[in-house]
């Protein structure tokens, strides 16, 4: 596979490591190694802090990202993560809890991480740098212009997240960067760059630090909103959850007692009667209409329980 001349190693991707934000040296912490553990773990404690107002910067940026999504996945497509090292490891980590916890199917969020499934559990030399092999992943999922291609990277300029955020953009799928450093390389080769500016890490160069919980931040607030947008939550109740466990049933059961206001004997019946959908049993006890019926109300609504809810209390005031 031919590389571009852009993205080659050694060109427009070899930005000098010391002008990064994310490899300066936080002179907050140049004397940690002669602290008490506690006084270490305070001053940790104490740039932590800090994140999540760096985070709130970006909430605009993050809107564009959700509603770019959301679109997405009502005409069909779906929300991919490329990226590296820690980086690589969130997306999978995002990606992977998306269907237990909202009930989605697997393969709406995926993350591809440079060096494949090994790198989740040990680093891969060199795996980053290869920018060929993310855009075979990439062609391996069927990219195309109804998904979304999110590329992680802390320094703003891994070239396994560039090339893949490229290859995407050639296709017409919608792009978007997430990095920790200003004016990135990845933030200008996508449509939406969110930037939470957490500044030198308490080690430096170590950004599985402030930079790793900047961005478990972001994709922790963008894939609740998107999942939120698409009916998944009721209240603030994850009624689309799987109980595929013992503490997942008990959660679920819990979950339609507490929508529905009836006892935990009442949502269990109900929940068996649905099929174990508990979006599907909370409507029946809100309506007091059979499964099926449910079914039914939900579908109009959209897969949205207040909305099929409203419709009844609507239909009856008429």
């Amino acid at each position: 596979m031919e590389e571009s001349k852009d993205l080659k190693w050694g060109d427009d991707l070899d930005l000098k490591v010391e002008n990064l934000l994310t490899e300066a040296v936080n002179p907050t912490t140049e004397n940690i190694d002669l602290l008490t553990t506690t006084e270490i773990l305070r001053l940790i404690n104490d740039q932590d802090k800090t994140v999540a107002l760096a985070v709130e910067q970006e909430i605009p940026h993050i809107t564009a990202a959700v509603d770019a999504v959301v679109d997405a996945v009502r005409q069909g497509g779906r929300l991919i993560y490329i990226g590296a090292g820690t980086s690589g490891r969130l997306g999978v980590l995002d990606a992977a809890e998306c269907p237990p916890t909202f009930g989605v199917e697997p393969g709406l969020v995926i993350g591809l991480i440079a060096g494949g499934e090994v790198a989740l559990v040990q680093a891969v030399e060199g795996a980053e740098d290869e920018i060929g092999r993310v855009q075979e992943q990439l062609t391996g999922l069927g990219l195309n212009c109804r998904d979304v291609v999110v590329g992680i990277a802390a320094s703003g300029r891994t070239p396994y997240v560039a090339a893949g955020l490229k290859h995407a953009e050639s296709l017409g799928a919608f792009t978007v960067a997430i990095s920790c450093s200003p004016d990135s390389q990845i933030g200008g080769l996508a449509r939406v760059a969110i930037t939470p500016l957490v500044g030198p890490e308490v080690i430096a160069g170590s950004t599985r630090l402030k930079a790793g919980t900047a961005t478990k931040l972001v994709l922790n607030m963008l894939t609740t909103a998107v999942m939120i947008r698409l009916g998944k939550v009721y209240g603030n109740l994850m009624v689309d959850v799987r109980p595929t466990n013992e503490k997942l049933w008990e959660r679920a059961k819990r979950m339609v007692a507490e929508a529905a206001g009836v006892t935990r004997e009442q949502a269990a019946a109900a929940l068996e009667a649905a099929g174990m959908s508990a979006k599907t049993a909370i409507v029946m006890l809100k309506r007091g209409c059979s499964a099926e019926e449910a079914k039914g109300h939900l579908a109009a609504a959209g897969g949205f329980i207040r909305k099929a809810i409203n419709q009844c209390e609507k239909g009856n005031n008429r």
